[in-house]
């Protein structure tokens, strides 16, 4: 492998991004005859750019994906992969391993260095397959000092904390000092739930225990149950990770922590709540790789595909997505937005709160403390020359009637809607105080979604469908039908499923829709005339991917309705 040849040299990259001066150049290029230090380093030293600027100059000049390690996370696993000498040695980092892939994510300071790779091929029997991206000199040094030599896996600090006395007092100190037990508990069990993929983390403290649970594929889990004395430090460790006031115990919080794990970058949305037992305190996993879905990586039918694609292609109105907390709304949201997003149009968000930063694109948080709710928020963003607004929520009269407003206006709206249907969606409205006639020439269409389960690939079970089994999918030929149900393997943790997908119905507003609406016909009428334009249900879609094979007819019917496909 040879090393390419950079487009320019460091210095130059620079220069053309202003980030130095000619002078300051010319005194490192000086400094450089007597170092034998690399160019970059020398910058650093003399206080004219930052780690950061030097990594994504390094990054921008070879082609290489660059990595922030400011606020990085390790786990047992990577150190094991890569020991402390090799580390040090070649400033090599391990960020992330997945070992059913023997794939490691390797940050390093120079990305050609074949010696490096091989040693560490070499230590793990050559079975390994490295994927490496470009960290910064300093930051791999300070981050192997920091977590080399500790104890990092969750059982092995558990025993370090019954074996010695914890000092809660050090945890009051503000630089993340590793060397306290209790700090690397908290940051193995988030380095643990992000590499189950976990959503959420539940810490549930009960009259002699505390219960952690993480939610895999929409399930809550119970993985481990610690003694209630570790609580409280956990508490205070928590609340300081996000800017939390560690004083106030009798109150609800909301806090924001931000981390680089298994090799990306993870937002944590932290939010405490006091119970009988203590503080009762959840997070929401943001995972910015899996925020943004591309839309034909959804798992629509081509059918829904291409009628969503019709709906989007309206340029003006709104667009509604429905569903239940968990369903995926944001997901589909931000998906349509970065299908959208070019540089012809200009993109606003309000939402509460931001939950993936996208290029290009306007996004704001509501603030109730400044009085800047979703009402206030749309009409400002109004000033600000948008073509395309999407509304988080819709949850009052005054956001509906502003993202309505917008509508009319000649403004492509997009905003999710807590209703069990897409029909549904139309009584909520109403509700809501939009009147009929609004409704009616403003709305585009409803999408309506679910998240289900996906068979474990390695271990479903292939078996004929029984008779109740061909009346819930709505099979009408008398040939055997073959659907799948979940077993249980190593590779899903013995749960039968890894990972979910959508279950969708989408409904589009037609001129004939329009007029059962203005004169707020019955949900029966408009279902009825909805199927006579080939509406198709969400139970219909579901029943889809249990005929594909892609999950179990036992995981639809727990999160869609059936019974009206057996009473029909």
């Amino acid at each position: 492998m040879k090393k390419p040849i950079p487009k320019k040299r460091l210095g130059e990259v620079l220069l053309t991004r202003g980030a130095i001066t000619q002078d300051q150049l010319r005194i490192a290029l000086q400094e450089l005859k007597t170092s034998n230090k690399p160019l970059g380093t020398v910058l650093i030293d003399l206080g004219f750019v930052t780690d950061a600027l030097v990594r994504d100059a390094l990054s921008e000049n070879t082609g290489q994906k660059s990595v922030d390690l400011r606020h990085a996370v390790l786990d047992a696993h990577c150190i094991r992969v890569v020991p402390q000498e090799i580390a040090k040695r070649f400033t090599v980092l391990p960020l992330s391993y997945i070992e059913a892939d023997r794939h490691l994510t390797l940050a390093m300071a120079d990305t050609f260095n074949i010696v490096a790779l091989d040693q560490i091929l070499a230590h793990n029997g050559g079975d390994l397959r490295i994927t490496p991206v470009l960290g910064s000199e300093a930051e791999i040094v300070r981050v192997i000092e920091q977590f080399y030599g500790f104890e990092l896996s969750i059982d092995g600090i558990l025993r370090e904390i019954e074996t010695g006395e914890v000092d809660f007092a050090s945890l009051m100190v503000s630089d993340d000092t590793y060397s306290h037990p209790m700090v690397r508990l908290v940051n193995a069990l988030f380095a643990d739930a992000a590499q189950r993929e976990a959503s959420d983390i539940h810490f549930e403290p009960e009259e002699a225990f505390l219960r952690i649970r993480y939610r895999i594929d929409g399930v809550l889990r119970q993985v481990r149950s610690l003694h209630k004395s570790y609580w409280p430090a956990m508490v205070v460790r928590l609340k300081i990770m996000s800017n939390m006031n560690i004083a106030e115990s009798r109150a609800p919080q909301d806090g924001r922590i931000s981390l680089s794990l298994v090799g990306r970058q993870i937002d944590f949305r932290v939010a405490s709540q006091p119970t009988t037992w203590g503080e009762n305190i959840v997070l929401r996993l943001l995972d910015r790789r899996k925020g943004i879905v591309a839309m034909d990586k959804l798992g629509l039918s081509d059918a829904n595909l291409a009628l969503l694609r019709l709906m989007l292609a309206r340029p003006e109105g709104i667009i509604l997505v429905t569903g239940p907390t968990g369903s995926g709304k944001t997901t589909t949201l931000y998906s349509i937005l970065s299908e959208m997003n070019t540089e012809e149009v200009n993109i606003m968000t309000m939402e509460d709160p931001v939950e993936y930063p996208m290029t290009r694109i306007r996004q704001s948080s509501v603030n109730e403390s400044v009085k800047m709710g979703f009402g206030e928020g749309i009409r400002s963003m109004m000033r600000q020359d948008p073509d395309i607004i999407l509304v988080g929520e819709i949850r009052d009269h005054i956001t509906a009637e502003m993202a309505f407003r917008a509508a009319m206006t000649g403004h492509q709206v997009f905003s999710t809607l807590h209703t069990n249907s897409a029909i549904g969606s139309m009584p909520r409205l109403l509700d809501i105080g939009i009147l009929p006639d609004i409704i009616a020439g403003n709305l585009i269409g409803v999408v309506a979604q679910r998240l289900v389960r996906k068979l474990c690939p390695h271990c479903k079970v292939r078996v004929e469908a029984g008779d109740l089994e061909r009346r819930l999918l709505g099979v009408k030929t008398t040939e055997p039908v073959f659907i799948y149900n979940a077993a249980g393997c190593d590779q899903c943790d013995h749960q039968g499923y890894k990972g979910r997908t959508s279950v969708i119905e989408i409904l589009k507003i037609n001129s004939d829709m329009d007029e059962l609406i203005s004169r707020r016909a019955s949900m029966r009428e408009m279902i009825n005339k909805a199927k006579e334009s080939g509406f198709l249900p969400i139970a219909d879609d579901a029943c889809r991917r249990v005929i594909e094979g892609t999950t179990s007819l036992e995981e639809i019917s727990r999160v869609v309705d059936l019974t009206d496909r057996i009473m029909g």
